[in-house]
């Protein structure tokens, strides 16, 4: 109708919000819970716990496996190895939630539902073919040259590899560890699934739990959605000068 379009061509006008208050932020922050045994404990602390330490540690194990695992591929000529990025490639073109059943009956298994330890090596499972990707780009990018160079003076190949292939990879490997942290930080569908107990939470898995399905606590949701994102901010802020060369570093060369 032309009145319903004459509504929503109508310019709006950006208002400034009248009485700001930190109400929200101190209703998602300061969330608690009491125990069974009388011991109240602060939930919103402990689900921000949750979320930096399975991303930290995800990340960690990603890359600690990727970067040996991407120099081989980079340097190294050995049966499968073809083979074998081809596999890793095929790996990321099924999503998250095609797997959530089989690594739900994986986890229960071995007693690992409902667990920071699971979910890491969920996430980390997810992570390494990316992170392989990633690096052995960025190794292949670097000169023999520099690592034959050490050798003839007296280095072994690993000293080589230590000494002077990770100091010139910092850039590529501080960008995919922070792509690693971002992905397990951010994740939801798996976490939503593996996790019941709201103690073991992670903030994506707490953002939702504001939009029912009859209401929405849409104040709750925005100020929680802001303290969400503050670890990123600083993480972005640590590691910025190492993102333009570690971009292209990793994906240069393919």
């Amino acid at each position: 109708r032309s009145s319903d379009l004459t509504t929503v061509l109508e310019p709006r006008v950006l208002t400034i919000p009248q009485d700001p208050t930190l109400d929200n932020l101190r209703e998602v922050v300061g969330a608690t819970r009491t125990e069974p045994d009388g011991q109240e404990i602060w939930l919103f602390g402990r689900q921000l716990g949750n979320s930096l330490i399975v991303s930290i540690a995800t990340a960690l194990v990603g890359v600690g496996i990727a970067i040996p695992t991407a120099y081989a591929f980079a340097r190294f000529d050995f049966v499968g190895r073809v083979q074998g990025m081809r596999v890793l490639l095929a790996t990321q073109m099924f999503p998250a939630v095609a797997s959530a059943v089989p690594l739900f009956m994986i986890l229960e298994f071995l007693d690992l539902l409902d667990t920071r330890t699971g979910l890491v090596l969920c996430y980390a499972s997810t992570s390494i073919p990316f992170a392989v990707f990633q690096l052995r780009s960025a190794f292949e990018a670097i000169p023999i040259d520099l690592e034959e160079a050490a050798m003839v003076d007296g280095a072994t190949r690993f000293q080589a590899f230590v000494r002077v292939v990770l100091p010139v990879a910092r850039p590529a490997i501080a960008v995919t560890f922070l792509f690693a942290f971002m992905t397990a930080y951010n994740e939801f569908i798996l976490a939503a699934t593996l996790l019941d107990d709201e103690r073991s939470f992670t903030l994506p898995v707490v953002l939702q739990r504001f939009i029912g399905e009859y209401d929405a606590r849409w104040d709750l949701f925005a100020a929680g959605a802001i303290v969400v994102s503050l670890p990123v901010m600083v993480l972005f802020y640590q590691v910025q000068r190492h993102m333009v060369a570690g971009l292209g570093a990793g994906g240069v060369k393919g």
